[in-house]
């Protein structure tokens, strides 16, 4: 992983509309529809199915709203929101790998019906919560970034 793979800031919220209506009045963001659905998940303990809410902004510097979902790693944090900083991977497993041997404890891991990782969530007690994100999906986000998330 390298400095240059961060594509993003993530922020939980308990309302992606007025998070997202208050960060365009104010910083005159501009915003991807919203997506999301319930999505198998592997904490560490054990499989779960959550719904997974997101909106991301068209503007940069790129930010990722985040649904909270109570009891879960996805919650607000106390004072700012800000939840994790996005890198794109080109092997999520062995990039976790390398998160885990520098402290960075798995938190989630989202996988793909063959069972290799796409997403993953590690977290340490003294720096940021970091999502690792599949490569294999950057061209699929960057069409859905500069189409605003419209379908057609």
């Amino acid at each position: 992983m390298k400095a240059a793979d961060q594509f993003h800031v993530g922020i939980v919220v308990d309302d992606l509309a007025a998070a997202a209506a208050e960060l365009s009045a104010v910083f005159g963001y501009e915003w991807c529809a919203e997506t999301g659905a319930a999505a198998k998940v592997t904490l560490p303990t054990g499989d779960t199915v959550l719904d997974l809410r997101n909106v991301y902004s068209t503007t940069t510097p790129r930010l990722e709203l985040v649904q909270s979902i109570p009891g879960s790693l996805w919650q607000p944090a106390a004072d700012s929101g800000v939840h994790h900083l996005g890198y794109w991977s080109d092997d999520v497993a062995a990039d976790s790998a390398d998160l885990a041997r520098h402290g960075y404890e798995a938190e989630a891991v989202g996988t793909r019906p063959d069972g290799t990782p796409y997403w993953a969530f590690h977290c340490s007690g003294t720096g940021p919560r970091v999502e690792l994100v599949s490569r294999q999906l950057q061209p699929v986000l960057e069409q859905f970034w500069a189409n605003g998330g419209a379908t057609s």
